[in-house]
């Protein structure tokens, strides 16, 4: 028997008029079986049905004008019936499908006519069915007027099918609404029924809409597994992801990986063009790709999306969609072009639309008003608008309540009003700090952090201006601390994450070996790809736990905590860089220089440092040399200025901006004569001084394979210490070198260290049995108390968020370690080795990483080499 012939005895009883239901549950069965069934000539109802059925799958998998044409042939043949009920049930399938098509006006006359010949129960499938087109349309209130009569009909009916249909459509009306808790619990009553009766594809349906309600929610963690859930239910069942991908994208988009988002809605489309798709579906696809190119900075790219999507809505007769989409238009040529009254016009008159539908959307609208009347000088329209924005702040999702805080912001700022204006910033950041509590994954809790970014600039701005340094310090502080404040938190179990990392490690590992074969990589780098997405997917899943902490810093402990050590915090605001010095029980102001010039001059000692690393001859050697002596004093100028000159004696605490923190700072001429160390922020050094070092004095030692030198310093500095692990060659596998570093007193690794700026998280040390990356330090239940990594890159950090830093430092701080030594450029394998055995013999004798590596420079100071060694590692942290 062929397939259509095996399907169909899945039908069982319900003998042909199952054919409808299955094509909702398992479209490739239902459209195999509506193949056999026109081939054997039927009678005018079964071939209606097979039509009809055959018009349903191909119709929801996006061939919408085929659909069409068998869902005509359908109606023709249902007409032959004389059949009532089941011309009134095909009228409702195909003005479904003529609206998909764009056909808006036909397909809303079809269900007119489908209502007129119903009775009964078929009247509540056809208000059902038109319910969710004017749902699709935008038309909120017909839908759910619609969809209420008609489970009003269904229900007592004991028509549970159409029930649960309808009440899924009802959830979908609930949730642009506003009521995503009403909408979950529509989901849910609908799902249950569902799955009772064995609705695979519907049933997959409404666990992407409780992802939706987790969004609406706040959500982040739940929704991304929702989305995971439903992808593994629609992939034996054929189902296309369009639907899926924009969900998907809006959650991308709350999480700040816009890019992500961008290039998911783009393949989405293309997908749904390539299938002849529908039209609505498309539209709604390229408005959220002009979203989320507007969120990646890339305004020509939304205002084209944005421009394509107008028209489909504008043929659509979507009132709803056409005004969501004059808002991105309006926000994107904000971003484009000078303000000016024509957009000024534009961002009214969206706002005003949106609040005629009572969108919620037509708060950023307002606050879009608001900035470019503020821009144009027109300070009461700007007031009126942003006092309109300002409403959501005491309502509504995270993320709509930290935009109307900003709102508020905004008003105080243009009224001069300082008290007001600190008070919106530290509300609006206090509500991101509840949400970012609730994602477990580092990297989007950093992320999130972009969502309250212009909140910090408005607060830090004015406290420079008020020259007030205490005000500046805690502000700052309050902003770049709050990811690291939140330790990280492991995938749910059932991913079976450790095993993903394993799987990681060993392709990374074979197609690095094929690599230096000359063999065959393609399938490889695909595997790798899949497995790297797959780890990436599970750690967003995860979910944070407990309640937030307060962020704010508590001044007088840290001057306390510092005692003779002073802690100098660089602070950038609108491009200049200011200096606070911290000791001695008070907090200094300087300003110093541009954050341009700083990172210009970086770039030089960064070049010089790299050439010195390459074994260069002793004119590369002198060259180098030269150009350090040179942009040390001017990197001095720019990011210290006159805060340099007042450094008295004694170690210092660098607490530099994202994108300075992992420059070398030994090249400044006021740290490279004195004990200095690096922190992410102010906190993270107090926490780290805390830390409270083990009982036992466990060393631990690792080396990974392709070292010029083969870790030749580990032998010699293990010989220092009595409780030491060793481990190298087949050992030193990523689980054993783990399971060691936990808890341990000391962790020193030499391993080469790449860096993944596309990606920090997968930054990584190579071990025998592949890349140790980021994800493995954060499965540790407690890091190692010190750790030393002599390796190119390993304590690069990526800037990511508003001022947050990702990588492999910043992953082990939060869990206990109290200092880092690692390399912020590469390293001379050779010129290490003599400057980590020097380290231990200090941290042997009791000294700091700060102290131990103060020591070294001094001692490497006559070999330029190895002088730029030692000037390319950093002590991190406070051990």
């Amino acid at each position: 028997m062929d397939e259509g012939g095996n399907a169909a005895r899945r039908l069982g009883g319900a003998g042909i008029d199952g054919l409808l239901q299955l094509a909702m549950s398992r479209p490739s069965d239902a459209l195999a079986i509506a193949r056999t069934v026109l081939a054997q000539n039927p009678g005018p109802h079964d071939a209606s049905i097979a039509h009809q059925a055959a018009g349903i799958v191909l119709r929801d998998n996006g061939d919408v004008n085929e659909g069409v044409r068998e869902l005509r042939a359908a109606l023709r043949l249902a007409r032959d019936t004389g059949s009532a009920d089941r011309e009134a049930d095909v009228l409702g399938t195909l003005g479904v499908a003529l609206v998909h098509a764009g056909r808006t006006a036909s397909g809303l006359a079809l269900f007119d006519r489908a209502i007129d010949l119903s009775n009964g129960v078929q009247v509540g499938r056809v208000l059902h069915r038109r319910g969710v087109v004017l749902w699709t349309l935008g038309r909120y209130p017909a839908a759910l007027a619609d969809l209420r009569q008609a489970v009003g009909v269904l229900e007592p009916a004991g028509d549970l099918l159409w029930t649960a249909r309808a009440l899924g459509a009802q959830g979908l009306v609930h949730m642009d609404l506003g009521y995503p808790s009403r909408a979950d619990a529509d989901f849910q009553a609908a799902g249950r029924l569902l799955a009772e009766m064995g609705q695979d594809l519907e049933a997959a349906h409404t666990v992407l809409n409780r992802g939706v309600a987790a969004f609406r929610l706040g959500d982040l963690p739940a929704a991304l597994a929702f989305y995971d859930d439903v992808s593994s239910r629609y992939r034996p069942l054929s189902f296309p992801s369009a639907t899926l991908s924009q969900a998907r994208c809006e959650v991308l988009q709350a999480a700040g990986l816009a890019s992500d988002a961008l290039a998911e809605a783009d393949t989405a489309i293309q997908e749904v063009e390539k299938a002849h798709g529908w039209s609505t579906r498309r539209a709604e696809l390229l408005l959220t790709a002009a979203n989320s190119a507007l969120a990646a900075n890339q305004p020509q790219v939304a205002i084209e999306r944005a421009e394509a999507a107008q028209r489909s809505f504008r043929s659509q007769r979507s009132e709803w969609w056409q005004a969501q989409t004059a808002l991105v238009l309006a926000r994107a040529h904000q971003t484009a072009k000078p303000p000016s009254g024509r957009l000024l016009l534009a961002a009214r008159r969206a706002a005003d639309r949106l609040e005629s539908l009572d969108a919620a959307e037509a708060m950023q609208a307002h606050l879009l008003a608001g900035r470019i009347a503020a821009d144009l000088g027109r300070r009461g329209e700007a007031e009126s608008h942003l006092a309109m924005a300002a409403r959501s702040r005491m309502r509504g999702p995270a993320m709509s309540r930290v935009t109307g805080w900003l709102a508020e912001a905004l008003r105080a700022d243009a009224a001069g009003e300082s008290r007001r204006l600190m008070a919106a910033c530290r509300r609006g950041l206090d509500v991101l700090d509840e949400h970012r509590w609730t994602l477990g994954a580092s990297e989007l809790r950093a992320l999130a952090s972009a969502q309250g970014a212009e909140l910090a600039t408005l607060a830090q701005r004015r406290a420079a201006e008020m020259r007030n340094p205490r005000t500046l310090l805690a502000w700052s502080e309050r902003w770049r601390s709050a990811a690291l404040a939140v330790p990280p938190v492991r995938p749910p179990a059932d991913t079976d994450f450790a095993g993903q990392l394993a799987a990681l490690r060993q392709v990374t590992s074979r197609l690095e070996d094929a690599r230096r074969e000359g063999s065959a990589t393609a399938a490889l780098q695909r595997e790798q790809l899949r497995l790297e997405k797959a780890v990436r997917a599970a750690s967003l899943r995860s979910k944070g736990t407990g309640a937030p902490t307060d962020a704010a810093i508590d001044i007088p402990q840290l001057l306390d905590a510092l005692g003779d050590t002073q802690l100098v915090e660089i602070v950038e605001v609108d491009g200049t860089l200011h200096v606070l010095v911290c000791g001695s029980g008070r907090v200094r102001q300087f300003t110093a220089g541009q954050t341009q010039d700083a990172i210009r001059s970086v770039g030089f000692a960064r070049f010089a440092l790299r050439r010195l690393a390459r074994d260069r001859s002793a004119d590369d050697v002198s060259s180098a040399a030269a150009v350090l002596q040179t942009a040390g004093p001017e990197i001095e100028e720019a990011v210290l200025g006159p805060a340099a000159a007042a450094l008295r004696d004694g170690p210092v605490i660098v607490v530099p901006p994202g994108r300075l923190h992992t420059m070398p700072w030994a090249v400044l001429p006021s740290l490279s004569r004195r004990v200095f160390s690096v922190a992410p922020s102010a906190s993270a050094w107090l926490r780290a001084h805390r830390a409270a070092p083990p009982d036992r004095h466990h060393v631990v030692m690792a080396r990974g394979p392709g070292l010029v030198t083969d870790g030749a310093e580990v032998p010699p500095a293990a010989r220092l210490y009595g409780d030491v692990t060793v481990l190298s060659g087949a050992q030193a596998t990523a689980p054993a070198v783990l399971s060691a570093l936990d808890g341990a007193w000391l962790g020193h690794i030499a391993a080469h260290g790449s860096f993944r700026a596309d990606s920090p998280m997968f930054s990584s040390l190579r071990l025998h049995d592949g890349p140790l990356t980021v994800y493995d330090f954060e499965q540790l239940d407690r890091a190692p108390y010190r750790l030393v990594l002599s390796s190119c890159d390993s304590g690069v950090l990526a800037p990511v968020g508003a001022d947050e830093l990702l990588g492999l430092v910043s992953s082990l701080l939060p869990l206990g370690t109290a200092g880092i030594v690692a390399g912020v450029v590469p390293l001379n394998d050779r010129a290490v080795v003599p400057l980590m055995v020097a380290l231990h013999e200090h941290l042997r004798a009791g000294q700091s990483l700060a102290e131990a590596m103060h020591e070294v420079r001094r001692q490497a100071s006559s070999d330029p080499i190895q002088q730029g060694a030692a000037m390319s590692l950093l002590a991190l942290g406070a051990g």
